[in-house]
Protein backbone atom coordinates (compact mmCIF):
# COMPACT_ATOMS: atom_id res chain seq x y z
CA UNK A 1 0.00 0.00 0.00
CA UNK A 2 1.32 3.60 -0.81
CA UNK A 3 0.52 4.93 2.87
CA UNK A 4 0.72 8.62 1.40
CA UNK A 5 -1.05 8.13 -1.25
CA UNK A 6 -3.92 6.20 0.78
CA UNK A 7 -4.37 9.60 3.63
CA UNK A 8 -4.55 11.86 0.18
CA UNK A 9 -7.50 9.56 -0.56
CA UNK A 10 -8.82 9.20 2.46
CA UNK A 11 -8.60 13.01 2.91
CA UNK A 12 -10.41 13.66 -0.63
CA UNK A 13 -13.36 11.88 0.67
CA UNK A 14 -13.91 13.71 3.78
CA UNK A 15 -13.74 17.10 1.82
CA UNK A 16 -16.06 15.46 -1.41
CA UNK A 17 -18.49 13.95 0.84
CA UNK A 18 -18.15 11.30 -1.94
CA UNK A 19 -16.11 8.45 -2.98
CA UNK A 20 -17.39 9.23 -6.72
CA UNK A 21 -16.34 13.32 -6.40
CA UNK A 22 -13.15 12.57 -4.56
CA UNK A 23 -12.05 10.10 -7.19
CA UNK A 24 -12.94 12.44 -10.15
CA UNK A 25 -10.53 15.13 -8.26
CA UNK A 26 -7.85 12.72 -7.34
CA UNK A 27 -8.13 11.47 -11.74
CA UNK A 28 -8.30 7.97 -10.75
CA UNK A 29 -10.96 5.11 -11.12
CA UNK A 30 -13.31 5.14 -8.07
CA UNK A 31 -12.30 1.45 -7.43
CA UNK A 32 -9.11 2.43 -6.92
CA UNK A 33 -9.70 5.41 -4.15
CA UNK A 34 -11.58 2.91 -2.49
CA UNK A 35 -9.33 0.24 -2.24
CA UNK A 36 -7.19 2.77 -1.08
CA UNK A 37 -9.27 3.59 2.00
CA UNK A 38 -10.02 0.07 2.61
CA UNK A 39 -5.83 -0.84 3.03
CA UNK A 40 -5.63 2.43 4.81
CA UNK A 41 -7.93 1.27 7.23
CA UNK A 42 -6.52 -2.47 7.46
CA UNK A 43 -3.74 -0.77 8.47
CA UNK A 44 -4.52 0.93 11.01
CA UNK A 45 -7.32 -1.20 12.51
CA UNK A 46 -10.06 1.08 12.52
CA UNK A 47 -13.15 2.37 10.59
CA UNK A 48 -12.17 5.90 9.17
CA UNK A 49 -15.59 6.05 6.87
CA UNK A 50 -19.08 4.84 7.81
CA UNK A 51 -20.68 4.80 3.88
CA UNK A 52 -24.56 4.37 2.65
CA UNK A 53 -26.07 4.57 0.15
CA UNK A 54 -26.01 8.81 -0.33
CA UNK A 55 -23.12 9.64 1.94
CA UNK A 56 -20.23 9.38 3.16
CA UNK A 57 -19.92 10.54 7.26
CA UNK A 58 -16.36 10.11 9.02
CA UNK A 59 -16.47 8.18 12.30
CA UNK A 60 -14.77 9.79 15.61
CA UNK A 61 -11.50 7.54 14.45
CA UNK A 62 -11.78 9.74 11.03
CA UNK A 63 -12.10 12.84 11.85
CA UNK A 64 -9.14 12.17 14.13
CA UNK A 65 -7.10 10.44 11.45
CA UNK A 66 -8.02 13.41 9.53
CA UNK A 67 -7.17 16.47 11.55
CA UNK A 68 -3.42 14.13 12.72
CA UNK A 69 -1.83 13.89 9.09
CA UNK A 70 -4.00 17.06 7.59
CA UNK A 71 -1.19 19.05 9.33
CA UNK A 72 1.11 16.49 8.19
CA UNK A 73 0.16 16.35 4.45
CA UNK A 74 0.12 20.42 4.12
CA UNK A 75 3.59 20.06 5.57
CA UNK A 76 4.78 17.77 2.91
CA UNK A 77 2.94 20.24 0.57
CA UNK A 78 4.86 22.89 2.05
CA UNK A 79 8.41 21.39 1.84
CA UNK A 80 7.97 20.70 -1.82
CA UNK A 81 6.70 23.66 -3.08
CA UNK A 82 9.71 25.04 -1.10
CA UNK A 83 12.20 23.13 -3.21
CA UNK A 84 10.31 23.91 -6.81
CA UNK A 85 9.86 27.26 -6.18
CA UNK A 86 13.36 27.51 -6.37
CA UNK A 87 13.52 25.66 -9.34
CA UNK A 88 10.65 26.25 -11.35
CA UNK A 89 7.61 28.75 -12.26
CA UNK A 90 4.33 27.51 -10.41
CA UNK A 91 2.26 25.36 -12.17
CA UNK A 92 -0.26 22.85 -12.53
CA UNK A 93 -4.07 23.18 -12.36
CA UNK A 94 -6.51 25.73 -11.13
CA UNK A 95 -10.39 25.88 -10.58
CA UNK A 96 -11.85 28.78 -10.01
CA UNK A 97 -15.38 29.53 -9.75
CA UNK A 98 -17.06 33.37 -10.02
CA UNK A 99 -20.58 35.39 -10.98
CA UNK A 100 -20.94 36.00 -14.33
CA UNK A 101 -20.23 39.91 -15.17
CA UNK A 102 -17.19 39.47 -13.48
CA UNK A 103 -15.99 36.65 -15.35
CA UNK A 104 -17.19 37.98 -18.47
CA UNK A 105 -16.01 41.91 -17.76
CA UNK A 106 -13.10 41.59 -15.42
CA UNK A 107 -11.53 38.10 -15.05
CA UNK A 108 -11.35 37.03 -18.78
CA UNK A 109 -10.19 40.13 -20.34
CA UNK A 110 -7.41 40.29 -17.98
CA UNK A 111 -6.61 36.84 -17.54
CA UNK A 112 -4.60 37.17 -20.44
CA UNK A 113 -1.84 39.05 -18.56
CA UNK A 114 -1.34 36.21 -15.93
CA UNK A 115 -1.23 33.40 -18.17
CA UNK A 116 1.70 35.28 -19.89
CA UNK A 117 3.57 35.71 -16.67
CA UNK A 118 2.17 31.93 -15.73
CA UNK A 119 2.29 29.88 -18.95
CA UNK A 120 2.43 26.49 -17.12
CA UNK A 121 -1.03 27.04 -15.01
CA UNK A 122 -4.19 25.74 -16.37
CA UNK A 123 -7.55 27.77 -15.68
CA UNK A 124 -10.62 26.25 -15.39
CA UNK A 125 -13.24 28.77 -14.64
CA UNK A 126 -16.82 28.32 -13.40
CA UNK A 127 -19.19 31.17 -14.23
CA UNK A 128 -22.24 31.22 -12.12
CA UNK A 129 -23.58 33.83 -9.55
CA UNK A 130 -24.76 30.35 -7.66
CA UNK A 131 -22.57 29.56 -4.72
CA UNK A 132 -20.38 26.41 -5.40
CA UNK A 133 -19.05 24.25 -2.54
CA UNK A 134 -15.79 24.79 -2.92
CA UNK A 135 -14.22 21.55 -0.64
CA UNK A 136 -17.27 18.97 -2.31
CA UNK A 137 -16.70 20.16 -6.04
CA UNK A 138 -12.66 20.48 -5.33
CA UNK A 139 -12.64 24.34 -6.73
CA UNK A 140 -9.28 26.13 -5.17
CA UNK A 141 -11.25 29.75 -4.71
CA UNK A 142 -14.19 31.84 -5.87
CA UNK A 143 -14.69 35.86 -6.46
CA UNK A 144 -17.75 36.89 -4.63
CA UNK A 145 -19.52 39.97 -3.83
CA UNK A 146 -21.03 40.60 -0.24
CA UNK A 147 -20.29 39.95 3.25
CA UNK A 148 -17.98 37.18 4.29
CA UNK A 149 -20.34 34.94 6.22
CA UNK A 150 -19.01 31.08 6.16
CA UNK A 151 -16.54 30.76 9.00
CA UNK A 152 -14.48 27.92 6.92
CA UNK A 153 -13.24 30.05 3.99
CA UNK A 154 -10.68 32.24 4.22
CA UNK A 155 -11.32 35.47 2.39
CA UNK A 156 -9.25 38.08 1.27
CA UNK A 157 -10.86 41.41 -0.01
CA UNK A 158 -9.56 42.66 -3.55
CA UNK A 159 -11.53 45.64 -3.93
CA UNK A 160 -15.29 47.23 -4.37
CA UNK A 161 -17.55 47.52 -7.29
CA UNK A 162 -19.93 50.61 -6.74
CA UNK A 163 -23.29 50.63 -8.40
CA UNK A 164 -25.66 52.61 -10.61
CA UNK A 165 -29.26 52.53 -11.08
CA UNK A 166 -30.35 52.80 -14.53
CA UNK A 167 -33.04 52.43 -17.92
CA UNK A 168 -32.70 53.36 -21.87
CA UNK A 169 -33.57 56.34 -23.22
CA UNK A 170 -36.64 54.69 -24.86
CA UNK A 171 -38.27 53.48 -21.41
CA UNK A 172 -37.69 56.76 -20.14
CA UNK A 173 -39.01 58.35 -22.65
CA UNK A 174 -42.04 56.18 -22.59
CA UNK A 175 -42.41 56.10 -18.67
CA UNK A 176 -40.83 59.39 -17.18
CA UNK A 177 -37.50 60.25 -15.22
CA UNK A 178 -37.76 59.40 -11.47
CA UNK A 179 -36.29 61.98 -9.55
CA UNK A 180 -36.62 60.08 -6.28
CA UNK A 181 -36.36 56.61 -5.01
CA UNK A 182 -40.36 57.15 -4.03
CA UNK A 183 -40.81 57.06 -7.69
CA UNK A 184 -39.98 53.66 -8.67
CA UNK A 185 -43.22 52.67 -5.91
CA UNK A 186 -45.74 54.60 -7.85
CA UNK A 187 -46.85 52.76 -10.17
CA UNK A 188 -45.29 54.29 -13.61
CA UNK A 189 -42.22 52.78 -13.20
CA UNK A 190 -41.23 48.71 -13.88
CA UNK A 191 -37.94 47.30 -12.22
CA UNK A 192 -35.58 44.36 -13.67
CA UNK A 193 -35.09 42.41 -10.59
CA UNK A 194 -32.06 40.59 -10.00
CA UNK A 195 -32.93 37.29 -8.02
CA UNK A 196 -30.79 35.42 -5.62
CA UNK A 197 -29.07 32.43 -7.66
CA UNK A 198 -28.89 30.60 -4.35
CA UNK A 199 -32.57 31.44 -2.64
CA UNK A 200 -34.44 33.15 -5.73
CA UNK A 201 -34.75 36.33 -3.09
CA UNK A 202 -35.70 39.26 -5.29
CA UNK A 203 -32.87 42.08 -4.25
CA UNK A 204 -34.61 45.47 -3.71
CA UNK A 205 -32.73 48.22 -4.95
CA UNK A 206 -30.85 49.92 -2.44
CA UNK A 207 -30.43 53.68 -2.16
CA UNK A 208 -28.13 56.28 0.28
CA UNK A 209 -28.41 60.35 0.71
CA UNK A 210 -26.55 61.98 3.54
CA UNK A 211 -27.61 59.19 5.95
CA UNK A 212 -30.44 58.51 4.46
CA UNK A 213 -30.86 54.84 3.53
CA UNK A 214 -34.06 53.26 1.48
CA UNK A 215 -34.63 50.51 -0.25
CA UNK A 216 -36.97 50.01 -3.53
CA UNK A 217 -39.32 46.59 -4.10
CA UNK A 218 -41.39 48.64 -6.82
CA UNK A 219 -43.41 46.13 -9.69
CA UNK A 220 -41.35 43.80 -11.79
CA UNK A 221 -41.53 43.67 -15.36
CA UNK A 222 -39.40 40.40 -14.88
CA UNK A 223 -36.43 38.97 -12.65
CA UNK A 224 -33.58 37.43 -13.45
CA UNK A 225 -31.06 35.51 -11.05
CA UNK A 226 -27.77 35.42 -13.57
CA UNK A 227 -25.77 39.19 -13.56
CA UNK A 228 -24.75 39.00 -17.48
CA UNK A 229 -28.93 38.62 -18.40
CA UNK A 230 -30.07 40.40 -15.96
CA UNK A 231 -28.21 43.46 -17.75
CA UNK A 232 -29.16 42.53 -20.75
CA UNK A 233 -32.97 42.76 -19.29
CA UNK A 234 -32.49 46.43 -18.54
CA UNK A 235 -30.77 46.90 -22.14
CA UNK A 236 -33.52 45.55 -23.47
CA UNK A 237 -35.45 48.59 -22.09
CA UNK A 238 -37.81 46.37 -19.62
CA UNK A 239 -37.52 49.09 -16.88
CA UNK A 240 -35.73 50.78 -14.00
CA UNK A 241 -32.54 48.21 -12.65
CA UNK A 242 -29.24 48.61 -10.45
CA UNK A 243 -26.50 47.12 -11.35
CA UNK A 244 -22.74 47.40 -10.81
CA UNK A 245 -21.02 50.57 -12.86
CA UNK A 246 -18.45 48.45 -14.37
CA UNK A 247 -21.21 46.19 -15.79
CA UNK A 248 -22.94 49.34 -17.16
CA UNK A 249 -20.10 51.31 -18.08
CA UNK A 250 -19.79 50.81 -22.02
CA UNK A 251 -23.60 50.98 -22.84
CA UNK A 252 -23.68 54.20 -20.80
CA UNK A 253 -20.82 55.51 -23.03
CA UNK A 254 -22.78 54.30 -25.87
CA UNK A 255 -25.43 56.13 -24.87
CA UNK A 256 -27.94 53.09 -24.12
CA UNK A 257 -28.27 53.47 -20.98
CA UNK A 258 -29.05 56.78 -18.70
CA UNK A 259 -27.75 56.76 -14.74
CA UNK A 260 -30.72 57.74 -12.45
CA UNK A 261 -30.36 58.71 -9.58
CA UNK A 262 -27.20 59.76 -9.07
CA UNK A 263 -26.81 61.24 -5.75
CA UNK A 264 -28.86 58.09 -4.35
CA UNK A 265 -25.96 56.47 -4.38
CA UNK A 266 -25.74 53.07 -2.14
CA UNK A 267 -22.19 51.82 -0.81
CA UNK A 268 -19.94 50.38 -2.67
CA UNK A 269 -20.31 46.13 -2.54
CA UNK A 270 -16.69 44.20 -1.35
CA UNK A 271 -15.48 41.50 -3.16
CA UNK A 272 -13.48 38.88 -1.70
CA UNK A 273 -11.40 35.88 -3.27
CA UNK A 274 -12.34 32.83 -1.38
CA UNK A 275 -10.43 29.44 -0.06
CA UNK A 276 -10.91 26.78 2.31
CA UNK A 277 -9.00 27.37 5.49
CA UNK A 278 -8.19 23.80 5.78
CA UNK A 279 -7.07 23.35 2.44
CA UNK A 280 -3.07 23.71 2.07
CA UNK A 281 -2.47 27.16 0.05
CA UNK A 282 -0.63 25.62 -3.30
CA UNK A 283 1.97 27.96 -4.66
CA UNK A 284 0.12 28.50 -7.42
CA UNK A 285 -2.95 29.66 -5.67
CA UNK A 286 -0.65 31.97 -3.99
CA UNK A 287 0.34 33.69 -6.74
CA UNK A 288 -3.16 33.95 -8.51
CA UNK A 289 -4.56 35.56 -5.49
CA UNK A 290 -1.74 38.37 -5.41
CA UNK A 291 -2.05 38.90 -9.35
CA UNK A 292 -5.73 39.04 -8.45
CA UNK A 293 -5.40 41.61 -5.69
CA UNK A 294 -3.16 43.63 -7.91
CA UNK A 295 -5.38 43.54 -11.04
CA UNK A 296 -8.55 44.60 -9.43
CA UNK A 297 -7.36 46.85 -7.39
CA UNK A 298 -5.94 49.19 -10.13
CA UNK A 299 -9.64 50.91 -10.45
CA UNK A 300 -11.32 47.83 -12.34
CA UNK A 301 -14.04 47.56 -9.52
CA UNK A 302 -13.40 51.08 -7.87
CA UNK A 303 -13.79 53.07 -10.96
CA UNK A 304 -16.21 50.66 -13.03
Amino acid sequence: MDQLLAMRAFARVVEAGTFTKAAESMDMPNATLTKLVQALEAHLGVKLLQRTTRRVTVTPDGARYYEQTGRLLKELDDIDAGFSAAQHKPRGHLRIDCGGSVATMLLLPALPGFLAQYPDIRIDLGVSDRNVDLIGDNVDCVIRGGALADSSMVGRRIGAASWVTCATPAYLAAHGTPTHPRDLEQGTHKLVHYRSATNSRAMPLRFERDGEKMEVNGAAAVGVNESNAHLVAGLTGLGVFQTFTYAAAPAIARGELVPLLSEWQPPAMSFHVLYPSNRHLSRRLRVFIEWLADAFGQEILLSG
